[in-house]
């Protein structure tokens, strides 16, 4: 007990000091825990993926669509249960800063593959019966205030006009990591729509969703459906939904890896300064280390108050900077909008938050605790500080 209040008593010595330590660690360790959750956010997209969905796309590149009549094909191969298809649409919503995904898909077909989209029976009556309807997620709602019934404006980019949409459902996510920053509208009325316009865009699609009862025969399931498709004008390939949203991820990739160095370089700095003020603390403080010799104190006595008192400025900045990283979070969140579909701090992340601080507490400890057990008792006497 006597221990730790002399711990304590040291740490809280200069006030100053030590409360500047503790806000760069916690400005730190919100700094790593708000990297850390970006990373999270590129991949959230491929943990949430499902085993037993696929997707076909052309085997060029995804500009390239294919033709909607493989969809009857495709979904002849034994193992396949259901099977639908999305076109990405690329609208703007007033202005570019406001994006979020939009898809044209087989509205009655394409929500069987995602029961982790909740939608009202109601709802999704409704926007079945409205070839002008879209389905928006609850994130897209929130943002920018939708409600049912509202009408979305969007400027065509892909499909260039204006566009005019109603909402006819929101969905919500069966769990925290569930996307629900999209909207998805009716391929059928895009399709008419280029018809008449006497386009040769019409009747493609850009990736065919693939059901199958069995996450085992992804492999086989995949390479029969290439196989069909083979010597075709437009050749597939099929690849599980993890393997589709990490090649999203890859081409990023770079940016990804500079984001995770930065956080760590974070750390890394916040380790110089940690070091520096135990540092300064110990040399101030040799004489008094010196008299505890003296008085029969050993040197693990006196390394202990070096390691409890890096330790105790450590952790109050570490339990600081983790309870205010939520709310930085959340805020953050909100100034992105719909850029990250899914943004939350795990509880990964704040394991990492807390042993990255005591790392820095115990590392910042090393030099001076080795310093004061071995300087000789006559010579810390003579030290001024």
């Amino acid at each position: 007990m006597h221990f730790l209040k002399l711990i304590l008593r040291n740490t809280l010595r200069h006030k100053l000091r030590t409360s500047l330590t503790v806000l760069g660690i916690v400005v730190a360790i919100i700094a790593f825990g708000l990297l850390r959750t970006v990373v999270d956010a590129w991949y959230a997209g491929a943990e949430g993926s499902s085993a037993t969905r696929l997707v076909t796309r052309n085997a060029i590149s995804l500009a390239f669509p294919l033709p909607i009549n493989y969809q009857e094909r495709i979904h002849k191969i034994h193992g396949v249960t259901v099977i639908s298809h999305a076109s990405w649409f690329g609208g703007v919503y007033i202005t570019e800063k406001n994006f979020f995904p939009q898809f044209a898909v087989d509205a009655k077909t394409y929500f069987d593959l995602y029961p982790e989209y909740l939608i009202a029976p109601a709802e999704m009556k409704a926007f079945i019966g409205d070839r002008k309807g879209c389905v928006i997620g609850r994130k897209v709602a929130d943002t920018y205030g939708f409600k049912i019934g509202d009408t979305i404006p969007l400027r065509g980019t892909i499909y260039p006009g204006a566009w005019s949409l109603t909402v006819r459902a929101i969905y919500d996510g069966a769990q925290a990591r569930t996307d629900t920053s999209q909207l998805f509208l009716h391929w059928d009325y895009l399709n008419e729509t280029l018809k008449k316009a006497s386009s040769r865009r019409t009747d493609w699609v850009g990736v065919y969703v693939i059901g199958i009862s069995d996450s085992d025969r992804a492999a086989e399931i995949s390479i029969e459906v290439d196989k069909i498709f083979k010597n075709s004008l437009a050749e597939t390939l099929t690849e599980t939904e993890k393997a589709f949203q990490l090649g999203f991820v890859a081409m990023t990739e770079a940016i990804v890896i500079a984001i995770r160095v930065v956080s760590f370089v974070v750390i890394f700095i916040i380790l110089a300064v940690m070091a520096n003020t135990m540092a300064m603390t110990a040399r101030e403080r040799i004489s008094e280390y010196a008299t505890l010799k003296a008085l029969g104190f050993g040197p693990r006595f006196l390394a202990g108050l070096i390691y409890g008192e890096s330790l105790a400025i450590a952790l109050a900045g570490a339990v600081i900077g983790i309870l205010l990283t939520f709310p930085v979070a959340d805020i953050f969140s909100k100034q992105v909008g719909t850029l990250f579909p899914v943004f939350g701090i795990t509880v990964e992340t704040i394991y990492m938050q807390a042993v990255a601080a005591i790392a820095v507490g115990v590392t910042a400890a090393v030099l001076p605790a080795f310093r004061v057990a071995r300087v000789p008792i006559a010579e810390g006497l003579q030290s001024i500080g």
